[in-house]
């Protein structure tokens, strides 16, 4: 919501609090500002000037040469290449010396061999959004009227020595989104009176009920309609203060009948509607729900096909209006109008949410029925703005409304007493402080022995129990003045889990690792739930009972779905080179009648350049052991790297000969390898490794205490060997006989090369092994090595059937 500070104080006296202050005051009430914005951005020197000639420029087609009167004793030159310059004109001409938006400074000049002391502006020149102008002043000047005052300044006369206050509404908070909902709020803080506009009706003998008649058929949609005619409209445009109004608001302004629409609309938070009457074809209003596949010509131009569901507004037959939503372009507003038919109703906020969210479409309207509105206003708008329309559209306001009255309008009564309000706030207030708190808020109410019962005006639909009234009390005796306690209770000094522990280890390892952390939706769709899970379940995934969107209406069963989409998003936009890990939940499924059972997974993804040193010509992209290297650093860290094993696997999605299962103590907890080459095409990825595990069987994993041994005293000897084995023989499993066939004196195992050559047998690979042997207590013999070394080669051979390599 912007609010206009100038618009403001016609209803709060706001004398010796600047913009800034109220701003800071508003906050600390509870409702966030979220930006101070001065209208007048370092404009200066800008006044209002009367076109006395124009004539073309000599030298230039497209430019116009003109005399500009402005308030000096002499008039000026002004070159202008505005095409709707003309005598007779009062513009915004910034004199020389004058200051623009964006630091442009205005000069004398020549322009094509003629002096040009100044510059007529446009109103976007002057700071003011294009989409907010008037269409007819949008490729060109802006004229004032002509009573405007020459000489006068030109940014008063804009109102842009204003200040817009931007208020960050939460959804309980509606009633400020209009200006008096704001000047309540204001004047509650203040402690001030809100002083509402003027009631100012002349009405003619005519009665509007002669000309109109009203039936709602769908009474639980809309319980109430008003319908007031104004008969002799001049259409035109709408006075300057009005206008300036309306585009602070963010209202772009159109003609005087709509443009009072609109300031209603803002003014009262009441949505009104101008129907020209004449165009109705009928002196019925009949609202009803549509008919299912029936059509309107809306007016931003558009045919919409409505739903069964969908409120409209009829001339007994036709439509003429979503209700609530858009006007018709069958009974639009236009310079042609002279009979116009105002439209005050309350609709519930949820049939016109529904219609909005079907047809695209989303108004000020409709933002604010959703949101709710106060129906004891509808009848007051109704008759401001009718009285608006007399006075600045010179129509003559017939006797009375016609109206649809369904609705049962009551004030809630809600009671508190001041023990409860000091239990809840830890306060000391006093009865007479609680009730200066409510008479600032204009809640009507009664005090008996500490205990007040209120009756909640309309306007605030969210106070409906004693703790919103509590809060009200809270936030304006000031949420600075409630005294900080500390709680009174046997207390423990605070400490993260083991669980947290391991968990803030694995995130700083990865991002030391030079991966960034990803935070991606829980919820996918039917499409995605089940591709890459770490564990298959035959069961479906959780569906949601009212999902938002099919994208975002299941839980997940892995979080390498949403990575991938997001090195998708990267590469698209020229970032080769990605790296991202999550540590999040999945959501694995369980009996029909349970909640699924909640895992948390890590999971990364990798694609392009892990390493680049240009200067020392040092590339290494991505690849399985770069990925794997990673985990196995991972592991170590966390102390289970002596419980992990790798094995050759299959995995949908994954490529088939670049994919291993990651095993904890002979279990699967997770996989490992590069994606598809056919799922990298369709997402448009280039080579992509991936990684998922369940953090919870690693985390649930006992280690031991890290113990500390002294560094060996004592030289070690190391053997090498080369054996051939069959081609499927793992190297995983040769180096684990290895270990075990060793004994104590082998203490370190290492695969150093791997050759399937032109001389190898067919059918057969080499492998070769360094093997590192020590005691800590003294210095071996080669005696003792040979013969742990030849254990070791017996193993191998009785295992596999292994050879030295010749």
């Amino acid at each position: 919501m912007f609010v206009s500070y100038k618009w403001l104080q016609e209803y709060v006296e706001l004398d010796g609090i600047s913009p800034e202050k109220l701003a800071d005051l508003i906050t600390k009430a509870g409702i966030e500002v979220e930006s101070v914005q001065p209208l007048n951005q370092g404009v200066t020197n800008v006044v209002v000037g009367y076109v006395m000639e124009r004539e073309k420029h000599p030298e230039a087609d497209k430019l116009s040469k003109c005399l500009v009167d402005v308030g000096e004793d002499e008039p000026v030159q002004i070159i202008c290449g505005a095409k709707n310059v003309a005598q007779g004109q009062k513009v915004a001409v910034a004199k020389v010396g004058a200051k623009l938006p964006g630091g442009l400074k205005i000069k004398k000049a020549k322009l094509r061999g003629e002096v040009s002391q100044g510059m007529i502006c446009s109103l976007q020149e002057l700071g003011i959004e294009g989409k907010l102008v008037p269409k007819e002043y949008a490729e060109g000047i802006f004229v004032f009227p002509g009573d405007t005052e020459v000489g006068a300044d030109a940014l008063e006369q804009l109102n842009l020595d204003d200040a817009i206050l931007e208020l960050g509404l939460t959804p309980n908070r509606a009633d400020c989104l209009n200006m008096l909902g704001v000047a309540y709020e204001v004047a509650a803080i203040l402690g001030r009176d809100v002083k509402l506009p003027a009631g100012d009706l002349h009405e003619t003998n005519e009665k509007a009920a002669d000309y109109i008649k009203v039936a709602v058929e769908a009474k639980e949609q809309n319980p109430l309609y008003i319908a007031k005619v104004v008969k002799n409209v001049k259409i035109g445009t709408s006075p300057l203060w009005m206008q300036t109004r309306l585009m602070a608001a963010g209202v772009r302004p159109i003609n005087n009948v709509v443009d009072i629409t609109n300031y209603i609309l803002m003014e009262y938070g009441q949505p009104l509607h101008a129907f020209d009457y004449d165009k109705l074809g009928s002196k019925e209003i009949l609202v009803r729900l549509a008919q299912e596949g029936e059509e309107i010509e809306t007016l931003d131009g558009n045919k919409r096909t409505l739903k069964a569901d969908h409120l409209v507004v009829t001339n007994g037959s036709q439509p003429v209006a979503v209700a609530g939503v858009m006007g018709g372009a069958n009974s639009e507003v236009d310079e042609n109008t002279v009979n116009v038919l105002i439209e005050s109703a309350y609709f519930t906020g949820a049939a016109i949410r529904k219609a909005s969210k079907d047809l695209g479409l989303r108004s000020e309207a409709s933002t604010r029925y959703e949101k709710g509105i106060d129906p004891a206003r509808t009848f007051e708008a109704a008759q401001r703005a009718a009285a608006l329309m007399a006075k600045y559209a010179g129509g003559e306001v017939l006797e009375g409304v016609v109206e649809a009255d369904h609705l049962n309008l009551k004030e809630q009564q809600v009671s508190v007493s001041v023990e409860k309000i000091n239990g809840v706030l830890g306060t000391a207030i006093t009865a007479p402080e609680v009730a200066a708190i409510f008479t600032n808020l204009k809640f009507p109410f009664g005090e008996a022995e500490g205990t007040f019962q209120v009756s909640v005006p309309t306007r605030r639909p969210d106070i409906t129990i004693p703790e919103d009234l509590v809060e009200e009390v809270g936030r304006l005796y000031g949420y600075d003045h409630i005294p900080a306690t500390l709680p009174v209770a046997e207390t423990t000094r605070g400490k993260l889990s083991a669980r947290q522990m391991k968990r803030r280890t694995v995130r700083r390892y990865l991002e030391g690792a030079g991966l960034y952390e990803a935070i991606t939706y829980s919820l996918t769709s039917a499409e995605k739930a089940k591709q890459y899970a770490v564990k298959e379940t035959a069961q479906e995934p959780i569906r949601l009972a009212l999902p938002m969107s099919e994208e975002r209406s299941q839980l997940r069963l892995s979080l390498v779905p949403h990575l991938l989409e997001a090195v998708s998003y990267n590469n698209a936009r020229k970032i080769d080179n990605v790296a991202l890990y999550e540590v999040g939940s999945v959501f694995l499924p369980t009996e029909a009648s349970e909640l699924p059972k909640e895992e948390q997974h890590l999971a990364g993804v990798l694609t392009g350049l892990f390493l680049n040193h240009p200067w020392q010509g040092e590339k290494k992209a991505v690849d399985f052991y770069v990925a794997k290297g990673i985990l196995e650093g991972l592991f170590d860290t966390l102390g289970v790297a002596d419980r992990i094993a790798y094995k050759a696997g299959k995995r949908d999605g994954m490529h088939p000969g670049r994919t291993a299962s990651i095993l904890l103590e002979g279990e699967e907890i997770g996989f490992i390898g590069q994606v598809h080459p056919e799922v990298q095409k369709q997402m448009d990825l280039k080579e992509t490794y991936v990684f998922e595990l369940s953090l919870a069987a690693v985390f649930g994993t006992d280690v031991p205490e890290v113990k500390y041994t002294s560094i060996p005293r004592f030289p070690s000897m190391t053997r090498d060997m080369a054996i051939v084995v069959a081609q499927d023989v793992l190297a995983g499993d040769v180096r684990s006989t290895i270990v075990a066939a060793g004994g104590p004196l082998l203490k370190d195992v290492a695969l150093f090369d791997l050759y399937q050559g032109d001389k190898m047998e067919a059918g057969k690979k080499s492998l070769a092994f360094s093997l590192r042997y020590f005691d800590p207590e003294r210095t071996l013999t080669d005696e003792e090595v040979t013969e742990a070394h030849n254990r070791v080669l017996q193993a191998v051979a009785e295992q596999f059937g292994a050879e030295l390599r010749k």
